[in-house]
C-alpha cells in the first residue's frame, strides 16, 4: 500500500466544518445539521491516517453508511463495512484506490454492531478473502437467535402487540409477509469484542467501549491520542438512534442507551466520527442534545398518559415525529413500528422510575399516572 494519491476518486481533507454546518435545528427527534452532502462517494481524510468512505444503502432514509479506513503500517483496518451490496462493494474498492490499496490490504474489520449495513459486507469479504471480523460480545444472543432460524422481526411483532398497535402490525405483515422475510442465517465473527479490548495498530491504539442501547452489543472505538471517537450508531449528528431494534432486545434498552450516553459524556470530548452523517468536532455537544431529547420525550409521554392515553400506540399517536413534527399516521409503516417501540421504551422507563403504573390486560400493556 502506497501513500494516498490524487486521481481515481475524489479525496478531500475534512477539517472543522464551515460555520453554516454548526447551525442546528433542534427538533423532537434530535438535531439536524445543515451543510454539505456527506453521502457523496469518495475517500475523505478526517485525520492523519484515518479516512471516511460513505457507502450507499438501498433505502432513502439513512442514504449511506460511513466506513472508516485506518492505516496500519502496510495494511488497513476498517471500522464497519457497509451492506453486502454490489454497488457498495464497488464504491469501497474505488475509494481504496485513492490509497493505492485494495481489499486484500484490509487486515481486519472492527464492526460496531450487528445491523446489516455495518456487518454483512465484512462477512461477504471474509468468505472471499478470509479477512478476520470482530464484533461486540453482547451481540451473540441475537446472532444465535438468527442462527437457530428465528424470524428477524419476531421481537418487534411481539412488542407491537403489547403496545396495542395491531393496526401497525397488520400493515407491517401485509408489507413484508413473514414467509418472505426470513433472513439468511447470520455468521459469527472471528473475534468477540469485550468492553475495554485494546487493538494495537502501527502508531495507533484503539480501545473498544461497550455502549449498549442501539443494540445490546454495540461498541465504539476510541483513539485517545488522536482525540477520535468512532461512534457507530451510538451518537449520530443527524438523527436520534433507534433503540433496541434487534432480534433479542434487552429488558430496558432506553435505560441502557442513556447510561451509555452518559458514560461517553464523562470521557474527554473527542471528534465525532459517526456511521451516518458528517464528521463533527464535538461528541459532547451532540450527546447533550440526545440526552435533552430523551428528557423531553419522557416528559411528553408522561403528559400524554395524564391526558388519557393508555397504551404505547395511543401515546405515540399524541406525539410529533421527525424534524417536520409529523403525526404518527403520516410516517411509513416501518417508521411507525420504530416510533411505537421507542414510545414503549419511554413508558416502561417511566414505570421503573415510579412515575407511571402499568398492567397487562389481554396481552396489551396499559399505563396510568402513579
Amino acid at each position: 500500500m502506497a501513500p494516498a494519491r490524487s486521481g481515481g476518486c475524489r479525496r478531500a481533507l475534512e477539517g472543522p466544518p464551515p460555520a453554516s454546518w454548526l447551525t442546528c435545528e433542534v427538533v423532537t427527534s434530535g438535531a439536524f445539521v445543515v451543510g454539505a452532502d456527506w453521502t457523496e462517494p469518495g475517500l475523505f481524510t478526517v485525520a492523519p491516517g484515518v479516512h471516511r468512505i460513505p457507502l450507499p444503502l438501498p433505502t432513502d432514509g439513512l442514504r449511506a453508511v460511513n466506513v472508516y479506513v485506518v492505516e496500519d503500517g502496510n495494511g488497513l483496518v476498517l471500522i464497519d463495512s457497509g451492506w453486502a451490496l454490489e454497488v457498495a462493494r464497488h464504491h469501497l474498492e474505488a475509494a481504496l484506490i485513492g490509497l493505492d490499496a485494495g481489499l486484500p490490504d484490509v487486515r481486519r474489520f472492527l464492526v460496531t454492531h450487528l445491523h446489516r449495513d455495518h456487518y454483512t459486507q465484512a462477512l461477504a469479504i471474509r468468505r472471499e478473502l478470509g479477512t478476520p471480523v470482530a464484533l461486540g460480545a453482547d451481540e451473540k444472543p441475537s446472532l444465535t437467535r438468527l442462527d437457530a432460524g428465528g424470524e428477524p422481526l419476531s421481537a418487534q411483532r411481539d412488542r407491537l402487540v403489547v403496545a396495542g398497535a395491531q393496526p401497525v402490525l397488520d400493515r407491517l405483515l401485509a408489507m413484508m409477509p413473514l414467509a418472505e422475510h426470513r433472513a439468511r442465517t447470520e455468521e459469527y465473527p472471528d473475534e468477540w469484542i469485550a468492553d475495554g479490548t485494546v487493538f494495537e495498530l502501527t502508531g495507533r491504539t484503539l480501545t473498544a467501549v461497550h455502549t449498549p442501547g442501539h443494540t445490546r452489543g454495540h461498541v465504539v472505538f476510541v483513539d485517545n491520542e488522536a482525540g477520535l471517537l468512532f461512534a457507530g450508531d451510538h451518537v449520530l449528528p443527524h438523527i436520534t438512534p433507534s433503540i433496541g431494534f434487534e432480534p433479542v432486545p434487552p429488558e430496558l434498552a432506553l435505560r441502557d442507551f442513556l447510561g451509555s450516553l452518559e458514560a461517553v459524556r464523562r470521557m474527554p470530548d473527542r471528534r465525532l466520527l459517526p456511521a451516518h452523517g458528517p464528521v463533527t468536532d464535538s461528541a459532547h455537544t451532540r450527546i447533550d442534545q440526545l440526552l435533552e431529547h430523551h428528557r423531553t420525550r419522557l416528559e411528553d409521554c408522561a403528559v400524554a398518559v395524564g391526558q388519557g392515553a393508555g397504551t404505547a400506540y395511543q401515546v405515540a399517536g399524541m406525539l410529533a415525529w421527525t424534524r417536520r413534527f409529523r403525526p404518527l399516521d403520516q410516517l411509513d409503516t416501518f417508521n411507525q413500528m420504530l416510533a411505537v417501540i421507542e414510545t414503549a421504551e419511554h413508558l416502561d422507563l417511566l414505570t421503573v422510575q415510579g412515575r407511571l403504573r402499568s398492567a397487562d390486560l389481554d396481552g396489551v400493556r396499559h399505563y396510568e399516572v402513579a
